[in-house]
């Protein structure tokens, strides 16, 4: 996968998180476009081409997943229930990006099959540097399986 390539799908609902994860993907240059959803079910919509996303090709699946938990109209948890169950979206790459400290939430995101389960730090720099190396660890470091 060529870096630049993939879109990174961001699961949030606070906008500055999610400003703030824009800013700190172009100054770490991670170059993938980033398309930001704010609620659970916009992002299965996004995933499985509907709604509003009827028109964009459902094999074109981003190449990172980061979600929030605490989520309104479908919670973090089911969206990655849903992504997991699906052959066609089961492989893709799922960091939780939250603030929940709930020791059940970590324990479901895994038993789930997240990739990764990382708290929001609360300083801004600090949130930045995790968005950083996030990107860079997924995108480029890794070694993912190719689609099929």
């Amino acid at each position: 996968m060529k870096e630049g390539s993939k879109v990174i799908l961001l699961v949030e609902d606070n906008l500055s998180d999610a400003d703030l994860a824009r800013r700190a993907f172009k100054k770490s240059n991670v170059l993938n476009p980033l398309v930001h959803v704010e609620d659970g079910q916009e992002a299965l919509d996004y995933l499985f081409s509907k709604g509003q996303y009827a028109g964009r090709d459902p094999q074109d699946l981003p190449a990172l997943v980061l979600l929030d938990l605490k989520l309104p109209r479908m919670d973090g948890l089911e969206v990655l229930r849903q992504i997991r169950a699906n052959p066609v979206t089961r492989r893709i790459l799922v960091v939780i990006l939250t603030s929940s400290k709930e020791e059940q939430d970590v324990a479901s995101s895994y038993d789930l099959g997240v990739n990764s389960y990382i708290r929001k730090p609360v300083d801004f720099n600090q949130f930045a540097g995790v968005v950083s190396q996030l990107g860079l660890y997924w995108l480029v470091i890794n070694e993912s399986p190719t689609s099929s």
